[in-house]
């Protein structure tokens, strides 16, 4: 762990290995390097009857977001956590219509205590084309607007 972090919960793999988080960051086994701060977790899913947690991590437009797949064993307290964790890194979320029901969302991130700056994310709906010059100016004006609402 990065010094200072304390390991709040964790789980075991099916092939005992741990799977751990702290106020800063996820650490998993299958990730070189092993931490990844919460707000580059851009989902995590918990299948029941699998008992698989899915992490997708954010990633880079056009590029597969990097996912790790992990089968736990009494994974309660390290799933409040990450619920918990992922949803304080959410500064602001919406869903912006560009052409009729298809539209953007807009998310601002940041580490969940607040500090450093907050990373601006847009996901397009199937069916936009990030290239088409009115979609990026209608996709312009919805970042600076959510910007401007939380004061930037």
């Amino acid at each position: 762990m990065a010094r200072g972090e304390r390991l709040l919960a964790w789980a075991s793999t099916a092939g005992d290995v741990l799977v751990g988080g702290t106020r800063e960051a996820l650490y998993l086994p299958d990730r070189d390097p092993s931490r990844l701060p919460w707000q580059e977790v851009a989902t995590a899913d918990w299948d029941v009857d699998e008992r698989v947690l899915r992490v997708v991590e954010v990633g880079s437009f056009g590029q597969p977001q990097p996912q790790h797949l992990l089968e736990l064993t009494e994974p309660d307290r390290l799933l409040a956590l990450v619920r918990e964790r992922v949803t304080a890194s959410i500064v602001v979320q919406r869903h912006v219509a560009i052409r009729g029901r298809l539209g953007v969302r807009v998310l601002g991130r940041r580490a969940p205590g607040g500090h450093g700056p907050i990373a601006w994310l847009v996901e397009y709906d199937a069916g936009l084309d990030p290239d088409d010059p009115d979609v990026a100016a209608q996709v312009d004006e919805a970042v600076t607007a959510a910007r401007g609402d939380v004061g930037e």
